[in-house]
């Protein structure tokens, strides 16, 4: 399998508002091949709550205003771990701790990652 390109247009949009907001060590995996769940995988750290759940925000905004409305967001309001989905693309926005601690890129070591 691969990316549809409206997973292609979600990631897209998502990176670019996440650099926006100063998002740190940005990734994007591309699980397709290795998971019902969704075709990519986009991570992302922030230093604070605020700045989390700034790029929560950030990345919400510019992709309704691109026609996609989120299915859920999970942890909103800790910010320590913030979930997004959207159609078939997922957001992980962490602080650097719990980043590390469940370090999703050794989990999903089997997709591949794109360079953005």
């Amino acid at each position: 399998m691969a990316i549809s390109n409206e997973a292609g247009v979600i990631i897209e949009t998502g990176v670019k508002a996440l650099s926006d907001k100063k998002a740190e060590d940005i990734k994007v995996i591309d699980i397709s091949d290795i998971s019902v769940i969704a075709d990519a995988l986009v991570i992302a750290s922030g230093n604070n709550t605020k700045q989390i759940q700034a790029m929560s925000d950030e990345t919400d905004e510019k992709l309704s205003l691109a026609g996609y409305d989120h299915y859920c967001i999970e942890g909103y309001d800790n910010a320590n771990w913030i979930l997004i989905a959207y159609e078939d693309v997922i957001f992980h926005l962490f602080d650097k701790e719990t980043r590390s601690f469940y370090d999703l890129e050794r989990l999903y070591r089997d997709g591949r990652e794109i360079k953005q």
